[in-house]
Parts: structure tokens; C-alpha cells; sequence
């Protein structure tokens, strides 16, 4: 797994958290009336989002990603936990190394 695939996976869960954290100040803002909360998180998330489609999109072609895939990623990201799917199934799956196959028996001479 190459350097820019480990940081889009660690990314891909940092937007997860951060969206639920900044879901979460929405929350103390409207109920607790807390707006610092949002006014600190928000700005953190956006950064954290934004890194996650840059990477996402540099990282796509060594994945093999086709176009809805790539969608389908990029979507991801504005759903709560999201992040997590992408980085568990998407990029977990297209990053595990295929199972050896077992070596053939040689013959005795």
C-alpha cells in the first residue's frame, strides 16, 4: 500500500469523526444554545472534507476506480460515516493483497 493510499484511509476516518463531532455542535448549538461549538468545528471539518476529495481524487486511478466509484466515494463523504465505508470496504478491499496460492508439489527424483 503506497503513501497516499494510508493517508486518504487515515482521512477517510478523520472526516468520519469530524462530521459526527460537528453534527454533534449543531446539536449543543440548537439545544444548549452552544454556537462555538459549530464556529470551531466547522471550519476543522471543512478542512479535513476537503482534503478528502483531493486525495480521493489522486488516489482513484491506483485504486482503479471508474467514474461511479469515484461518485460513489465522493458522495460517501456527506453521509454520516461514510468516511468509514469508504476506507473499510472501498479502499480496504482494493488495497489487501491477494491470497498466495499454494505451491505446487514438486515431484521426487
Amino acid at each position: 500500500m503506497t503513501s497516499s493510499i494510508r493517508r486518504f484511509k487515515v482521512v477517510a476516518l478523520a472526516e468520519a469523526v469530524s462530521y459526527l463531532v460537528l453534527l454533534g455542535a449543531s446539536v449543543a448549538k440548537h439545544v444548549f444554545d452552544m454556537p462555538g461549538a459549530v464556529a470551531v468545528m466547522g471550519p476543522i471539518h471543512g478542512l479535513i472534507f476537503l482534503t478528502y476529495l483531493y486525495l480521493a481524487l489522486m488516489v482513484r486511478e491506483e485504486l482503479g476506480w471508474n467514474l461511479v466509484t469515484t461518485l460513489t466515494v465522493i458522495v460517501a463523504a456527506v453521509i454520516p460515516l461514510g468516511g468509514l465505508y469508504v476506507e473499510r470496504r472501498m479502499v480496504g478491499d482494493a488495497t489487501r493483497a491477494p491470497a498466495a496460492e499454494p505451491a505446487e508439489p514438486t515431484p521426487a527424483t
